[in-house]
């Protein structure tokens, strides 16, 4: 592994960063309407316990945010992330088709991630993202700062769009 002495942090979004509470109603109709809660993302209030330890960890890590969100989203997401004064970092995002679940493209990531970088910790709400990073050898911050949501475990989990 080549040597950087400063490790990555990598940061979710929804759930870690953002409040997506006020578009997951978007998810509840059937079918779902993905453009309607992706295009609601801009207006996401930031979530004080994330962002305190962003902040915090930008100090000795270069940050990372790696998001289930399409690449679609890219500058809406960027305009959000410097909007809220957070650190600047790469963001990853998933292809606009990827339709697997977060836990597969993000492990994926991670572990693309640790072959060049050491990982000082993820920080994620997914507790399926988290359970398979640590059992891949990543430390992992489980982000439970936010209001637990069925909707978003599901989208997460098995819908595969964030």
């Amino acid at each position: 592994m080549p040597h950087n002495p400063e490790p990555l942090a990598v940061f979710d979004l929804d759930g870690t960063l953002a409040d997506t509470g006020h578009r997951q109603h978007f998810l509840e109709r059937s079918p779902s309407d993905w453009d309607g809660f992706f295009a609601a993302a801009p207006d996401d209030p930031p979530l004080t316990e994330g962002v305190a330890l962003v902040l915090r960890t930008a100090a000795t890590c270069e940050v990372l945010y790696l998001t289930g969100r399409p690449e679609r989203c890219r500058q809406d997401t960027l305009d959000w992330i410097a909007a809220q004064g957070l650190p600047a970092g790469r963001l990853l995002m998933r292809r606009n088709d990827d339709r697997r679940p977060a836990r597969r493209t993000k492990l994926a990531v991670l572990r693309e991630l640790a072959a060049n970088r050491r990982i000082r910790m993820l920080v994620d709400d997914d507790l399926l993202v988290c359970a398979d990073a640590r059992r891949a050898g990543v430390r992992v911050v489980h982000a439970d700062w936010a209001a637990p949501s069925t909707t978003l475990t599901d989208a997460q989990g098995r819908a595969g769009r964030t």
